[in-house]
């Protein structure tokens, strides 16, 4: 809620001023566009494939597999979100750590590979001599066609890996190549990755409530 301050009675403030509502109107619009259509991105969602990539990651922390996440520019920061989400914020007193890493983070590797290789590489280049048969990529893609994404889900699936993707745009070549995909229909990058940033926070609560169930 916000607050406006009392103004004095006495001061200039409170003379009646003219002023055109259409700004105002025009910003109520856009607001209840946007809400609306992240609303509708969140029907969308179904609990059948969001159990599924939460299970998915939570079988690999049983065998202590790794799981890792990739994305760019706003999904990128997804990534690194939910790379912190998962490692710590399912963490418990006693309990191995889920083994999670976002391949956005390292500024140094992503620069020289881009400069030195190709910027389509520089996610498949970490996996090599890294990801194994068993470990879990999630790949972070509003179109689900990023070159540099899609290349890291092709390298995993041949290492024997598991693949998740989250989408946006009816899914694109994500939605063909993964094991797992969760796709919204919207074009709307805003309200794609504010899912995604929430599905993060979601798998994270039920691999918590899994490890948790371990200890009983």
């Amino acid at each position: 809620m916000i607050i406006s301050k009392p103004s004095n009675p006495g001061s200039k403030e409170n003379t009646p001023k003219t002023t055109d509502s259409k700004p105002e109107k025009d910003m109520d619009c856009l607001l209840r566009g946007y809400l609306g259509g992240l609303s509708h991105c969140l029907e969308e969602l179904t609990a059948q494939d969001i159990c599924g990539v939460a299970e998915l990651i939570y079988q690999a922390y049983t065998r202590r597999r790794q799981i890792f996440i990739v994305g760019n520019g706003g999904s990128a920061s997804t990534a690194s979100h939910m790379a912190r989400d998962l490692r710590i914020g399912t963490s418990l007193r006693g309990k191995p750590r889920l083994r999670t890493c976002s391949l956005a983070d390292n500024v140094a590797f992503i620069t020289s590979l881009a400069n030195d290789v190709n910027y389509e590489s520089i996610f498949t280049e970490q996996l090599i001599g890294q990801i194994e048969p068993g470990d879990v990529l999630i790949a972070i893609s509003c179109s689900g066609n990023s070159a540099n994404v899609v290349r890291a889900a092709e390298y995993a699936n041949e290492c024997g890996a598991s693949t998740v993707g989250l989408t946006g745009f009816g899914g694109g070549r994500l939605l063909e190549i993964c094991d797992l995909c969760v796709v919204l229909s919207s074009c709307d990058y805003g309200q794609v990755e504010d899912v995604h940033l929430s599905l993060g926070h979601i798998f994270s609560c039920m691999v918590k409530a899994r490890i948790e169930k371990e200890t009983v």
